[in-house]
């Protein structure tokens, strides 16, 4: 049901509008293999404990699966793809809602994420996942300082899972298959843009555990990525709360 429009004030979402929706094999929506997220923009990234190699070859990361595979010297190529650098330059906004259905990895040093960044900032994490905890998933919010871990009956390896985060200005917003799992209320405020990644890391082992010895090849798939955008009532500011930010 369509909000009441005499209840709508400035800052209230009469409906949301897709802004976004991911095309990975878009060369003009994404870049492959290379992100500001890492030491000069990559390749590698070692002092974040990431045996990551990245590499710009579409078959690690074009199809939307997330592929990394061991190299003769220790470090794994990896499949990142950002819209930092892109054609399209694509950057969510204060009170985005991003949406998205992943298929886990299942194994042991397999590290997926989508989150955010821009100018050595602005990180906000929709997801991490380890499968040495195969039930639990990381959402952080670096902006604000603020994060949680979450148990959930229906995380596990090799599991499909649906995600969503709502980037409030106040409060940012997990939800996982349609349950919400935790409110910071600290948010991003109102200002804040940044830039999307999705990649599959490999953990070196400090913060968890390393590949096994026998691993040569690991992946997870994001099937479907889309970021809404909310469509203010008569007399809000050009651009909603975000207005100034692209």
């Amino acid at each position: 049901m369509a909000p009441d429009a005499r209840l709508l004030t400035p800052h209230t979402p009469a409906a949301y509008d897709v802004v976004f929706t991911a095309d990975f094999a878009s060369e003009r929506q994404w870049v492959a293999g290379r992100s500001w997220a890492y030491p000069g923009g990559g390749p590698v990234n070692p002092g974040d404990d990431k045996l990551d190699f990245l590499v710009p070859d579409a078959a690690y990361s074009r199809s939307g699966v997330f592929r990394a595979t061991r190299r003769a010297d220790g470090l794994w190529n990896t499949g990142l793809l950002t819209t930092e650098g892109s054609e399209e330059g694509f950057l969510l906004r204060s009170g985005d809602v991003l949406e998205a259905r992943v298929r886990l990895p299942r194994e042991t040093g397999a590290w997926p994420a989508v989150w955010t960044w821009r100018d050595g900032d602005q990180e906000i994490d929709v997801f991490e996942y380890h499968p040495d905890h195969p039930d639990l998933l990381e959402f952080s919010n670096h902006v604000r300082a603020s994060g949680s871990y979450v148990r959930d009956r229906g995380v596990r390896p090799g599991a499909e899972i649906g995600l969503r985060t709502e980037f409030g200005a106040r409060s940012v917003v997990w939800w996982v298959d349609g349950r919400r799992v935790f409110a910071d209320h600290r948010g991003v405020g109102r200002g804040w843009h940044a830039y999307l990644i999705v990649n599959l890391s490999v953990c070196a082992g400090r913060y968890h555990p390393a590949p096994d010895p026998e691993t040569t090849e690991m992946s997870y798939e994001v099937s479907e990525l889309v970021v809404r955008r909310p469509v203010y009532g008569a007399g809000a500011p050009p651009g909603g709360p975000a207005a100034g930010s692209r």
